[in-house]
């Protein structure tokens, strides 16, 4: 009877006492103008298994990042995904965005964007819609430093644009 009561607490506990896990919805871009350089160089991170969710939905529903079965074609769809989603203005004008590469680190894809002729950086607008279709929870942190400020930005569902002033 001792055991069966053991047993029984051992099975029952972890039931009761469990938490439902909260998945949250982030990503965060990493943006730096380097004055000597007139670019800006910007870094997003999005979670491996929600980026693909979006692409296998968008593009190709086998797609698989982070695996042998990764094609070429797989880089393109990143590419042009991260592309559609992600809109800067510098001064007021459209600036375009020269998608460098993508690389995994542990369960995060970083994708890496350049920006060049960029004499100088009084304002800049950032429209970042990565995943609202996919999660309306999800939040898009944008981080940005210059030689001389740093300045965050918070962007979701309901306000996917920001806009950052110097000077």
């Amino acid at each position: 009877m001792k055991y069966f009561r053991i047993l029984l607490f051992l099975l029952i506990f972890p039931l009761f006492s469990a938490t439902t896990a909260h998945k949250f919805y982030v990503s965060i871009t990493k943006i730096e103008y380097v004055k000597e350089k007139q670019s800006l160089q910007i870094i997003t991170k999005i979670f491996i298994d929600d980026i693909e969710d979006a692409l296998q939905q968008r593009y190709d529903s086998s797609l698989s990042l982070g695996t042998k079965k990764e094609t070429k074609t797989t880089d393109e769809d990143v590419k042009r995904y991260i592309l559609s989603k992600l809109k800067i203005q510098v001064n007021g004008k459209s600036v375009k965005l020269d998608y460098i590469g993508k690389e995994y680190d542990t369960d995060m894809l970083v994708a890496y964007i350049e920006v060049t002729n960029l004499p100088t950086l009084n304002a800049i607008e950032i429209e970042n819609k990565t995943l609202f279709e996919m999660f309306p929870e999800q939040q898009n942190i944008i981080h940005l430093k210059t030689p001389t400020t740093r300045k965050s930005l918070m962007l979701d569902k309901d306000e996917p644009n920001g806009t950052l002033k110097f000077n």
